[in-house]
């Protein structure tokens, strides 16, 4: 009896054995295995994350943006002779969310994550890091993505941004009022924000907290407003600015500011795109919007410049009606800006040569700078193309631009010609 089972037991061994070799040679690989990196004509596998459907921010637009990009380089023939797969994953804006979905991109033997979003760096960098997977392009709110030598940022993120908000502001503003996030990453926009206001010599901004996912502002809103009208003349003689970067909710709390705010006077109002976008004015009002007059800063040209036409054409032919892809929102600009930088380091690499994330590191660390069509400077990740800011010694674009919501458009400001702020991040103090 006992042989008799062997025997049975090897037989089933020896089929199931038979089924899967018969599998490997008719399909050529088993599904995620290594061969789907292979050489001419194999399959490149790539993941692109961002929170959806959250009480916080959402970036939906992200993953849309990557799954028409998918669709529009597949159409013509893939990249260096390869298919594209873009995988999508939500990741929750939770730190184990993010974990998730940068696991599913090692199980999947993604050779990159490109164009993403996460505030929780350390959740999602630690499984790459660890597999050696590329993040491109990142929207820049963890400062992981700064730090990390997996990690190629395409714009400055938050840091530049806040930096260059307090640029905008020191020039126009004798008392400025932060309000911001009571998370981790929002103790750190303060600092940035000082930053550009002290390189115009102004005093530091008013720093008022609010839990990410509140509803009412109206706290806030009487505390910024007592910090930029004061009173007595001398005070009323002075230019009072309120700034808000509060992603989703940046629109509810300027709600209640204005709802709060005196009508003897008006404080002027200012944010930066990812929290005010040209869809939130479209929304609001266009020209009736309560954005209107506000002060934006930006990584990247204003949507009306012709060096978006070819992302335009994409998301026009290839969204397929996906209305979360809005060409004018900064977290889609970002993923096209990120897809563009892999196609080119991809093309870079010998017909029929394969692509793995070691190969794809390598090139990013090697490579000569990437152009991105003039939606940044040319792009380099090389040790001598790192910078001294400290807590960001990633960060090779420091480039801001500035803008103003004029008749419901969001346009380059009068006046203001776009500005470098490495050297104003790298005079601040460290924050992370």
């Amino acid at each position: 009896m006992t042989i008799s089972r062997r025997a049975a037991s090897l037989s089933r061994t020896f089929v199931a054995t038979a089924m899967g070799a018969s599998l490997v040679a008719g399909c050529g690989a088993l599904p995620g295995g290594s061969a789907a990196s292979g050489g001419s004509g194999a399959t490149i596998t790539v993941m692109t994350f961002a929170p959806e459907g959250t009480k916080a921010t959402n970036m939906p637009g992200m993953t849309g943006m990557a799954k028409a990009y998918e669709r529009w380089v597949n159409a013509k023939g893939g990249i260096n002779g390869h298919k594209l797969r873009v995988l999508t994953c939500n990741e929750k804006n939770t730190p184990s969310g993010a974990a998730d979905c940068a696991r599913k991109a090692v199980a999947e033997k993604a050779v990159a994550v490109v164009g993403s979003y996460s505030q929780h760096g350390r959740a999602f960098m630690a499984p790459l890091e660890a597999e050696g997977i590329p993040f491109i392009g990142g929207y820049g709110v963890s400062s992981e993505e700064f730090q990390s030598p997996m990690s190629y940022p395409v714009n400055g993120g938050q840091s530049v941004l806040i930096a260059g908000a307090g640029h905008q502001l020191g020039r126009v503003c004798d008392q400025v009022a932060l309000v911001r996030p009571d998370t981790i990453p929002g103790d750190a926009l303060p600092v940035l924000l000082n930053a550009g206001l002290r390189a115009n010599k102004m005093a530091d901004a008013a720093d008022i907290r609010a839990a990410e996912d509140s509803a009412d502002f109206k706290p806030q809103a009487t505390e910024a407003l007592a910090h930029t009208t004061g009173t007595g003349k001398e005070k009323e003689k002075e230019k009072g600015c309120v700034t808000a970067v509060l992603g989703e909710r940046t629109e509810t709390f300027f709600d209640a500011f204005r709802r709060t705010e005196p009508q003897r006077k008006k404080p002027q109002i200012s944010s930066v795109l990812g929290s005010v976008s040209q869809s939130l004015v479209d929304r609001t009002g266009g020209r009736e919007s309560p954005f209107e007059g506000a002060y934006i800063t930006s990584w990247y040209p204003v949507s009306s410049d012709p060096v978006w036409e070819p992302m335009r054409k994409v998301v026009t032919e290839f969204a397929f009606g996906d209305d979360t892809v809005d060409p004018d929102d900064t977290g889609a600009q970002t993923t096209w800006i990120a897809y563009t930088v892999l196609s080119e380091i991809v093309k870079r690499f010998g017909k029929g040569e394969g692509v793995d994330a070691r190969k794809v590191k390598r090139s990013l660390n090697e490579a000569q700078p990437v152009r991105t069509g003039g939606l940044t400077p040319d792009l380099s990740w090389r040790y001598q193309d790192m910078r001294a800011v400290a807590g960001f010694p990633r960060i090779v674009n420091g480039q801001v631009t500035f803008q103003i919501v004029q008749s419901g458009r969001l346009v380059a400001q009068p006046g203001e010609q776009s500005l470098d702020m490495t050297s104003t991040l790298e005079e601040a103090p460290r924050t992370a």
